[in-house]
């Protein structure tokens, strides 16, 4: 199942991000090995700068999901001011849905 995991980052924390960027897209490049990598990227604000991240990944269960969000450097770091994750079902555009 896909689950949409939603981080809101802590004000004042673009350092952070940025810090742990390199981290952060490796361990999504891991994910994405694994097949576990739906899609990511940032929220932005109105200044274009990131705000969060969305990342959608597929695992067996909300529980696993919950781990590999907590995995994330971005959320070992401490960038998050709130992390949610739901269910999601990828229904339009959906690359193998032919």
């Amino acid at each position: 199942m896909n689950y949409a995991i939603y981080c809101t980052d802590k004000p004042g924390h673009l350092a952070v991000r940025m810090d742990n960027r390199p981290a952060h897209v490796d361990y999504l490049n891991t994910l994405n090995a694994e097949n576990k990598l739906v899609l990511a990227g940032p929220t932005l604000g109105e200044d274009n700068k990131p705000t969060g991240s969305i990342v959608i990944v597929e695992a067996d269960s909300l529980e696993e999901a919950q781990a590999l969000a907590a995995n994330d450097p971005y959320a070992k770091a401490g960038l998050f001011e709130s992390v949610e994750i739901r269910g999601w079902n990828w229904v339009f555009n959906k690359p193998d849905a032919q």
